[in-house]
């Protein structure tokens, strides 16, 4: 069997990549081919390197705003790797609608909210004001509008009386964990079918 080869795009620490490539294994039909970053300093690289995973670095500061040209750049390591799947995993950076279709129907995000609920940012703080008795996170497929697509999968969390931010921000990311995975797995599969967790 040949596997699915798939590409992770982070900003920062990397615990969803980390999940998604540590569940790659065995029977899994996909594996990692590519960590990529915008951030020479993102602490996930030196994960995904211990991991043996091959990694780029393509730092948007020098393009100053011109987003077609820092993709251009962040194309050259992806087509040189050929992934089938791209996973965002804590990007930090709004693809345009020109990049997201060269890769239509192949890449994923996770985002910390039920969508459509909250989409962009700080989507924990603006649940608790809501006062929602629910929050969680979302895999979708990756469309040119921020945060929309179809939805693979979510996982909802009780808000708690006390919750603030970053506690509830914690809780959350422990379904990220677990919610990721299972959703690139069906979806390297071919299964599109939503993951419902817990």
């Amino acid at each position: 069997m040949s596997h699915k080869r798939v590409a992770i795009l982070i900003s920062g620490g990397g615990s969803n990549m980390v999940s998604l490539v540590d569940s790659m294994t065995g029977d899994h039909p996909a594996r990692p081919c590519l960590v990529l970053s915008n951030d020479a300093q993102a602490v996930g690289l030196k994960k995904a390197a211990d991991r043996g995973i091959p990694t780029a670095v393509v730092d948007h500061r020098p393009f100053k705003g011109d987003r077609a040209a820092f993709e251009a750049e962040l194309l050259k390591p992806l087509e040189d790797t050929r992934p089938d799947i791209v996973c965002l995993a804590g990007f930090m950076r709004v693809l345009t609608g020109d990049f997201v279709s060269r890769f239509q129907g192949r890449m994923l995000n996770i985002h910390p909210s039920l969508l459509p609920k909250y989409k962009g940012l700080n989507t924990h703080s603006r649940a608790i004001e809501a006062g929602d008795a629910e929050h969680g996170c979302s895999v979708h497929e990756v469309t040119a509008a921020l945060d929309d697509g179809p939805i693979l999968g979510q996982a909802g969390v009780p808000i708690e009386a006390g919750d603030t931010a970053e506690t509830l921000a914690a809780r959350v990311l422990v379904w990220e964990h677990k919610l990721y995975p299972e959703v690139l797995r069906r979806f390297a599969e071919g299964d599109r079918s939503p993951v419902l967790l817990p």
